[in-house]
């Protein structure tokens, strides 16, 4: 059988690659700018740490914005970790770059999504200890018209 090259997860590997680069330097330099980003992420995702009532609030999805007052923001090869403030709370979070749905820099109309294609009846999908190999990720540009300053 003929092998062949996997564009689509080596596509999802760089876009990945990027933020790290991006968030690498913002955490070593701060932002410039106008820049900002809204990151969309998958409070379900292994890896994802953040506080319950947190949790709770956004039980399978959550957008943060990194802009005018984050801390601790510290980049691996996995993902990061950053502090937010959430109403005059500050709070840790650990975001696995694999939880990423979505990357925007509204700022210079640049954005990431990272699409999930998964089989129908998810809902009725269990953990049950198998080792199945995780859902086919592909990677697209993300449409920003609901990010524009009107």
């Amino acid at each position: 059988m003929a092998r062949s090259i996997d564009y689509g997860n080596l596509m999802h590997r760089a876009m990945r690659g990027l933020i790290q680069t991006v968030l690498t330097d913002v955490s070593q330099n701060g932002l410039p700018g106008a820049h900002h980003f809204f990151i969309t992420f998958d409070t379900t995702h292994p890896g994802v740490a953040i506080a319950d009532w947190l949790k709770s609030r956004y039980p399978s999805e959550m957008t943060v914005v990194i802009q005018h007052w984050f801390e601790n923001l510290i980049v691996t090869d996995e993902g990061f970790s950053v502090t937010l403030n959430f109403g005059n709370q500050p709070e840790p979070l650990v975001i696995p770059f694999d939880s990423v749905r979505t990357f925007v820099d509204p700022s210079v109309e640049f954005g990431l999504r990272f699409e999930t294609h998964s089989e129908e009846g998810d809902e009725d999908e269990e953990d049950d200890g198998d080792d199945d190999p995780p859902p086919a990720h592909d990677a697209q540009v993300v449409s920003l018209d609901k990010f524009r300053k009107h």
